[in-house]
């Protein structure tokens, strides 16, 4: 039997999960305040907090950490990759530790794990699909301008293991299938997969794209440029407009996507306008992605946190399905595909790639 500890750090959570091969023996969603996390300037400096809290509770939960086989950290804003399973080396935290880096809680991720399984003989560490998990094709990277270069950051871990779980469930492989699928989370990522490989989707962090519960997606780039050029904010103030203040944040001062839809269910019209803007754009971006498959698609997944909402997916539900059927996967099942991951690179199943 394989020991894995799976550990998924957020923007301001932490969860873990222990799988002894692959089933679930104890999760836990460490949540971080405000005040916590105000102490660091970076989310880089959050690192010995961070696997210090996942270290008590372990021990707190009476698990010896000497046991582990592998430790499976959410990948982090390295450079852009090919789908798969990878173990941590000193490249890979070079680039994470590296000065310029972006900003992301997910690139603790393998710092955590690979710090943790140093201190473990013979363990392993390991990230599985990162955000930078690149698969685009080539007519996908061009923008409208030589300066710019569309990239991909997206969902990755979930995307890949919702549309593995779709093909099994229907008795065919991810491979052979031809998906849409939108995460809609912190943030909403829509991509359109091809044969297993996701062929153009939206920069989910900072880029284009519909609007989430705090990034502000696609904006008009005239006023975009305007608003950098007033002087009425510093390029850090502006980068929080883009990320962390805009969506629900900028429009009704909250990003609890359960807060928005009561706040709709229960009349505010302005919160109905808002939450139900935030589906068009999603549903517009699953048009787009059809285009891209010319078409063909097997079906639509609408998965993440918001795909709870049945007033959300449904609204979506009724501007897409003319396209395909739509299958509604709420949650994320991000532990669980780390640590089948991890136990599938113990076992020689996959191919353990190396960062470089």
């Amino acid at each position: 039997m394989y020991k894995i500890l799976a550990i998924n750090p957020g923007s301001t959570s932490t969860k873990i999960a222990i799988y002894h091969d692959d089933k679930e023996q104890f999760v836990k969603n460490i949540h971080h305040s405000n005040e916590e996390l105000a102490k660091f300037k970076r989310i880089s400096n959050q690192f010995s907090f961070r696997k210090e809290i996942i270290l008590k509770e372990l021990a707190h939960a009476g698990v010896d950490v000497k046991s582990f086989k592998a430790i499976v950290g959410r990948g982090g804003l390295i450079k852009p990759i090919s789908s798969g399973v990878y173990e941590v080396n000193d490249a890979m935290v070079k680039d994470l530790t590296r000065v310029g880096v972006k900003e992301h809680a997910s690139n603790l991720g393998a710092l955590i794990a690979m710090d943790i399984a140093n201190n473990i003989d013979n363990a392993k560490a390991y990230i599985a699909d990162p955000v930078v998990v690149d698969e685009l094709q080539e007519i996908a990277r061009i923008s409208g301008h030589v300066y710019f270069e569309r990239i991909s950051i997206f969902h990755a871990l979930n995307h890949k293991a919702v549309g593995r779980a779709y093909a099994k469930k229907i008795n065919k492989k991810y491979e052979d299938l031809n998906l849409i699928i939108a995460h809609m989370g912190g943030g909403v990522t829509v991509g359109a997969h091809k044969r297993g490989r996701v062929i153009d989707v939206n920069n989910g962090l900072d880029g284009d794209g519909p609007f989430s519960p705090e990034r502000s997606g696609g904006l008009p780039t005239g006023s975009l440029v305007q608003l950098c050029y007033s002087g009425e904010l510093t390029i850090e103030q502006m980068q929080k407009q883009l990320v962390g203040e805009g969506g629900f944040v900028s429009y009704l001062g909250t990003n609890s996507g359960l807060e928005v839809e009561n706040r709709a269910l229960d009349g505010d019209s302005e919160a109905m306008l808002i939450f139900e803007a935030m589906g068009y754009q999603t549903a517009k971006e699953i048009g787009a992605m059809s285009a891209v498959l010319k078409g063909d698609v097997d079906a639509i997944i609408i998965t993440g946190g918001l795909a709870y909402s049945k007033h959300l997916t449904k609204f979506i539900e009724e501007h897409v399905s003319h396209i395909s059927k739509v299958h509604v996967e709420p949650g994320e099942d991000e532990m669980s595909a780390l640590a089948l991951n991890g136990l599938a690179a113990l076992k020689n199943e996959v191919e353990t790639k190396v960062y470089s």
